[in-house]
């Protein structure tokens, strides 16, 4: 519906038009709120059986493998060591500590095993089906496209095998999508104290339009991007690209609901608050984050001031403990920094962001072969879990990246506008430093988006339930019928995709043979 235009709606096969000026709405909320959560549920129990099963397995001879050797060691650390780390095998601590101090809560319970460091893992991947299911839905309005979205999800290569190991990029995508959708709900909520300010004539007041009143679903938002830079870094991409989607939502409130000046209303009203809620609040979150180093007399670089660099200075006026703290984070800064192809930095499974919509490059994790692996049938037996998207969903990235943009900007559908946003701010921040030393596992913050956008698309192809205004109800039943069974079609392929993969994202033993036949791509080798 279009800002202060004739309202249509189709009852029947009739179509009728208002006489005049239609009051500005918000969408109503779907109806079926109990089957709403039924499905969600389901389908996040489903996504609990397929990460939880067999999770301690495999170990290397009971260790770590691949970089859970730097996370769960450290997550230990902070369970045993007063929460903090020093990672003495490496030297230098190069992540903040939130997505340890998660893993350090599975220790806990399961002790320094695989279910200990890979528990908080399964449940972030868990949590995040269910996150997705709801996101989805709210933005339709149609639980079947939520489900829809739940079941991609659960049947992708990329979160299945990330919340079965423990590192930190499947606490990096939770967190960012949390706040996507606090960011969409306050999107909702917006719009509702808009329509209560419309229909009581307050719109009108100021040129300016209302005040909104505290926006706490932005503030949570703001915690849960405090969190994602507390587990690494890049969440501050997602903070500016999801600050400047909340502004566009805000704007676009302001001028659908008839605010004479919505730019500058917004940027009056709006920016203020949201510079605190979406800068400040994440900031005050990450510091606390290091509360167990703020208290500690050992941690990395806890006395830098007095130690490695003075008391005085133009900025002796900021407490020595933050000081402490920058000079400790430029450290990790110049690590990574010098971690470029150019300084002869190569590994033989890293790979470029252009690589990673389409999954060309995935990442080995484990590998075992030979005589003292069994259990296949055969002589000699392989075992391997490979990071690595579902193709029949990675490989539609690119046309779904097409058909957003294109709906963005031709349509004006917010929705895929939001999605865009959240897959721009997991990728494009990536192409300004292509020499750096990367990894396929930086594309997990990707997945959830990449399956928002491609439920969009479903839900599109499915149709409206009455399908076009004017079109018969048997008309829009074959067009409704025809999309639902396409869709099915395709959810159906994922899923045998998936099950396909399974055995080398889960180290099942498998044989040579048909460990080759795994490998699609030359690249995958």
């Amino acid at each position: 519906m279009t800002q202060l235009t004739d309202e249509r709606w189709a009852v029947d096969d009739r179509v009728l038009i208002s006489p005049g000026p239609a009051a500005p709405v918000p969408d109503p909320p779907p109806a079926d709120r109990l089957r709403g959560w039924v499905v969600t549920l389901f389908l996040t129990a489903i996504a609990a059986i397929t990460r939880f099963t067999m999770l301690g397995y495999p170990t290397d001879a009971g260790t770590p493998v691949f970089d859970e050797k730097h996370y769960a060691p450290q997550g230990w650390q902070v369970l045993t060591g007063g929460g903090v780390e020093d990672n003495p095998g490496y030297g230098l601590v190069v992540h903040p500590p939130v997505g340890k101090q998660l893993i350090a809560l599975g220790e806990a319970v399961f002790g320094y095993n695989g279910w200990g460091w890979r528990f908080a893992s399964a449940v972030a991947g868990t949590i995040l089906v269910l996150l997705v299911i709801r996101i989805v839905r709210r933005m339709t309005r149609s639980t079947l496209v939520g489900a829809i979205a739940g079941i991609l999800l659960i049947a992708d290569g990329v979160t299945f095998v990330s919340s079965r190991i423990g590192m930190l990029d499947i606490f990096m995508a939770l967190f960012v999508v949390a706040a996507f959708g606090c960011l969409v709900v306050d999107r909702d909520q917006v719009r509702e104290r808009m329509a209560v300010a419309f229909a009581e004539g307050r719109i009108g007041i100021s040129e300016y339009g209302p005040r909104l009143g505290v926006r706490w679903w932005r503030f949570g938002a703001g915690v849960m991007l405090g969190l994602a830079c507390g587990t690494k870094w890049s969440g501050m991409y997602f903070i500016a690209f999801f600050g400047v989607m909340c502004v566009a939502f805000d704007v676009a409130a302001r001028r659908y609901h008839g605010v004479r000046r919505p730019w500058v209303g917004a940027a009056l009203r709006d920016v203020g608050p949201g510079l605190y809620a979406l800068v400040l609040v994440p900031l005050g979150v990450y510091l606390a984050s290091y509360w167990a180093w703020f208290a500690s007399e050992t941690g990395v670089n806890r006395h830098a001031v007095g130690d490695e660099i003075g008391f005085g200075g133009s900025f002796s006026f900021v407490p020595d403990a933050l000081r402490s703290l920058w000079y400790y984070s430029a450290n990790v800064l110049e690590f990574h920094s010098g971690l470029t192809n150019s300084a002869g930095n190569h590994h033989p499974w890293e790979s470029k962001p252009w690589t990673w919509p389409m999954g060309l490059r995935p990442m080995l994790y484990y590998f075992a072969e030979g005589d003292q692996v069994s259990g296949c049938g055969a002589e000699s037996c392989v075992k391997a879990i490979m990071l690595i998207g579902t193709p029949a969903l990675w490989w539609l990235s690119l046309p779904m990246l097409a058909w957003a943009l294109w709906r963005s900007v031709v349509g004006r559908d917010w929705r895929y506008a939001a999605v865009l946003v959240g897959y721009a701010a997991g990728w494009l921040p990536w192409f300004v430093t292509m020499d750096r030393q990367m990894y396929y596992f930086y594309a997990v913050a990707l997945a959830p988006f990449l399956v928002m956008g491609l439920a969009l698309v479903c839900g599109e192809v499915i149709g409206a339930a009455r399908g076009r205004i004017g079109a018969t109800r048997v008309q829009a039943d074959e067009r409704r019928g025809t999309g639902l069974l396409a869709v099915a079609l395709y959810v159906g392929l994922v899923v045998a995709n998936f099950v396909w993969l399974w055995p080398i994202l889960t180290a099942l033993p498998i044989t040579p043979e048909l460990w080759q036949q795994q490998l699609w791509l030359p690249s995958w080798r």
